[in-house]
């Protein structure tokens, strides 16, 4: 359901923009994205590093439509709105599989109802599973891509301790798994990122994989995030800097060429 993000203090935009900004700025001239439902920041960030910093990202819009540049972002990021403007597209949405499984897509972003401060995500079932409170959609293909995609970027525009938990009650897509080499000592390559909120952005930790305050949004303390927070936020050493501010360029091109409708606010 979509909503009015509120504004960032000082910076004249709103925290949607704020987030996309961020993320988009993440993106490497490398990156070769896919995306999959309900994922409008994402899909926002993609098209607008494409138009400033990473000409070369290439991004498969539903997974299908390669190179998709559509007029605007659609009611569903899985729907074929998104492919206008592709310079080819899938047979089905199974093709990308064997380009995911060879890491020739290398970049992929996960949201959950759950999330914990490995990067792990739970998008299945809120309690025990044989019997849980809330059966949510499932993770879909998020437990082979969380093995199989270098990098990782998780979102959340709901930062709370609802979200953001020390024990996940079903672990449906792995991040950096049980911390430190465990990701590793399994075989699979690269692992989370960043983790973007409406709060703060969080990095991981090099040694024990945990999530580390890398920066504050304006207005946000580092008091406000663990409160909001399930688990124990790592610190960097010094001062929490504040994200960075987005340029002038960056919101107008995501305000009336990468989103004009708004379709991010869906999100919140």
């Amino acid at each position: 359901m979509s909503g009015a993000a509120p504004a960032v203090p000082g910076y004249g935009c709103t925290i949607d923009e704020l987030m996309v900004v961020t993320f988009s700025r993440a993106m490497a001239n490398d990156t070769r994205a896919f995306n999959g439902a309900v994922s409008f920041i994402p899909v926002c960030a993609y098209r607008l590093a494409r138009r400033t910093h990473a000409p070369d990202l290439v991004w498969a819009a539903s997974s299908i439509a390669v190179d998709a540049d559509p007029d605007v972002v659609g009611s569903s990021t899985l729907s074929d709105e998104l492919w206008g403007g592709a310079s080819m597209l899938a047979n089905s949405p199974f093709d990308f599989w064997a380009y995911a499984q060879g890491a020739r897509y290398n970049t992929f972003a996960f949201r959950g109802a759950q999330m914990d401060a490995y990067g792990n995500v739970n998008n299945s079932v809120i309690g025990p599973y044989d019997n849980p409170k809330i059966r949510l959609p499932g993770g879909g293909g998020m437990a082979d891509l969380g093995c199989m995609i270098p990098r990782i970027y998780l979102w959340s525009t709901t930062h709370d301790p609802r979200t953001f938990v020390d024990r996940l009650d079903f672990r449906s897509g792995v991040g950096w798994g049980d911390g430190g080499d465990h990701r590793a000592s399994l075989g699979m390559p690269g692992g989370p990122q960043l983790c973007i909120t409406n709060m703060c952005v969080f990095d991981f930790e090099p040694t024990s994989k945990r999530m580390r305050l890398a920066s504050l949004h304006p207005g946000v303390s580092v008091a406000d995030v663990q409160a909001a927070t399930g688990f124990e936020v790592l610190l960097p050493g010094g001062e929490v800097p504040a994200t960075a501010h987005p340029s002038a360029e960056e919101l107008r091109l995501l305000r009336t060429e990468v989103d004009p409708t708004g379709a991010r606010l869906r999100e919140f």
